[in-house]
């Protein structure tokens, strides 16, 4: 934290966020930013909720563009830790606010609520941040209910990177948190980082459950992924594959917060459903 007030309004510049999760979380408190990072590619990771028009686009997180920012006189900025390096340049512009979920010891989903409502008391916005929690934990109960019923099998959640590699969600990261609060076994028993993913082998997803469920989260790449693996003895023979246990999910933020965790929930569930018809 450096320095921000207590609570800012929506006046002046408005609150400018420098990650996908916060911005999300502000429009679901019914509260859009002044400026995003990576505003062109919000549809393509984030997909939903839509950024309303006339949001400024700030360039990448890698290249923030501070003159723009600068421009905008924003009462707010919020952050990261993983922007940690532009604090001192970023505190000249306005108050800024630093944010933590995904960092060593932390479990992202917790985090992300716990978040979600300092967010509501710094943006004037506290009543809505304690509706939305208590719609998430309502949607969450209902996930959880149908899972049960459902009987559903062990999940394993996948990005490919190529047709050899895939990053695997587990340990503390938000998908897992997710998959945890409402019931469903994480088929991943191996590590993860505290971004909730690792990297592996595809062999290595011979060591899941037998009874697994494998679910790739969109998008594809490269987007012929699968074509390719169906020609791989490997692939072929693993047992999901065999038993047709494999489904493709739209794509969800893994860096997001409870607003990503909610949809990832949601899609995992109606994808278990389906399959199981």
């Amino acid at each position: 934290m450096t320095g921000a007030p207590a609570t800012v309004r929506a006046g002046g510049g408005g609150v400018v966020s420098l990650d996908y999760g916060l911005a999300s979380t502000m429009l679901a408190l019914g509260e859009a930013p002044r400026a995003v990072v990576s505003l062109r590619n919000w549809g393509e990771w984030v997909v939903t909720p839509t950024m309303p028009a006339g949001v400024v686009d700030l360039g990448t997180t890698s290249e923030i563009n501070l003159e723009v920012l600068t421009s905008i006189r924003p009462s707010l900025i919020l952050s990261t830790p993983f922007l940690a390096a532009l604090d001192d340049k970023l505190s000249r512009i306005a108050p800024m606010e630093r944010f933590t979920i995904y960092a060593e010891h932390n479990e992202a989903l917790d985090c992300s609520y716990a978040e979600t409502l300092r967010l509501g008391t710094m943006i004037g916005r506290a009543q809505e941040a304690k509706a939305f929690l208590s719609h998430a934990d309502a949607t969450f109960d209902r996930l959880r209910d149908q899972t049960k019923n459902l009987s559903a099998p062990p999940v394993a959640v996948i990005n490919f990177i190529d047709n050899r590699h895939a990053r695997i969600y587990g340990g503390p990261g938000l998908f897992s948190g997710a998959m945890k609060r409402i019931g469903l076994e994480n088929a991943w028993k191996g590590e993860a980082s505290y971004w909730g993913f690792q990297t592996i082998g595809l062999e290595q997803l011979a060591e899941l459950d037998r009874e697994a469920h494998l679910m790739i989260v969109s998008p594809l790449l490269p987007p012929d992924v699968l074509m390719q693996l169906s020609d791989s003895p490997l692939w072929t023979s693993l047992p999901f594959v065999r038993r047709q246990r494999i489904s493709v999910i739209p794509g969800v933020l893994m860096f997001g917060m409870v607003q990503e965790a909610l949809r990832f929930s949601t899609l995992v569930v109606d994808t278990l459903e389906i399959s199981a018809r």
